[in-house]
């Protein structure tokens, strides 16, 4: 017999049914606040394979990240607030409105002016009265990715460096400014003028078009990768880590680069 039904459909029933009296004890007992986590990382998973470049696991990551938006509509859903299809018609009601230069009169012909533009629209939306145009970031958010979130929506409205080179001097002088603090040996002045080399660099990630966060992330699994290499050719040797010396170490690490680990 064939199911004639929406494949979404499908999962929102399958959704109910799990928080139903008669279904899944641990899908019954969830909560926005205990369902948190698994967003995150169901979120960290689909990119994830995205950088992996295989379509296959990004489907099967982009459905557990939908079955997490589901599970937060049934929730919804049961409080008598929304539901998944009221999420879609507010989406693309609003999606409509910010883009007036596509389903309306509206004559934007960069990027740059479509950012800007929503900028505009948002700050007039009713539920988004906020003093600052850098409210609303969410809190968990990863630090780098703010920063350039912030960096970002501060360069919209022209705040910004006019070229590259004005941003690498940025981080020189940050860098300098840096070095003389470690000199006092106040930990609280270190940490702030650690920040602010930090925020600079992310400066020129985001004005060279550069991800900070996946660039990171990129730099940790290469790093994981020559490690690993190196703790194999100890294991070879016979030796533990910590019985070879800062010169074979950085020998095999070498190698590892050559070989493109």
């Amino acid at each position: 017999m064939n199911d004639a039904r929406h494949p979404v459909d499908k999962l929102v029933e399958l959704m109910s049914t799990l928080r139903s009296p008669c279904g899944c004890p641990w899908d019954k007992e969830q909560t926005r606040k205990s369902l948190t986590p698994f967003l995150i990382e169901e979120a960290y998973e689909v990119v994830e394979a995205i950088e992996g470049g295989n379509p296959r696991e990004l489907k099967d990551e982009l459905g557990d990240l939908l079955f997490q938006i589901i599970f937060h509509c049934q929730i919804a859903r049961e409080r008598g607030e929304f539901d998944l299809n009221d999420v879609a018609e507010h989406s693309h009601a609003k999606m409509v409105n910010r883009h007036p230069h596509v389903f309306g009169d509206a004559q934007l012909e960069t990027s740059a002016d479509v950012l800007a533009n929503w900028e505009e629209i948002k700050k007039k939306e009713e539920h988004r009265k906020r003093s600052s145009m850098l409210e609303g970031l969410p809190k968990e958010l990863p630090a780098l990715l703010k920063a350039h979130r912030v960096q970002d929506k501060a360069a919209r409205v022209g705040f910004d460096w006019e070229k590259l080179d004005q941003v690498i001097d940025k981080v020189e002088e940050e860098v300098g400014e840096f070095r003389e603090t470690l000199h006092t040996k106040d930990p609280e002045k270190m940490e702030e003028e650690l920040g602010d080399v930090f925020f600079s660099l992310v400066n020129v990630s985001r004005f060279i078009g550069v991800n900070p966060e996946e660039a990171l992330r990129k730099t940790i699994s290469k790093f994981i990768h020559r490690f690993k290499y190196i703790e194999e050719k100890a294991a070879e040797a016979g030796k533990n880590l910590s019985e070879m010396t800062l010169e074979e170490m950085d020998r095999l690490w070498d190698e590892a680069k050559k070989k493109g680990a």
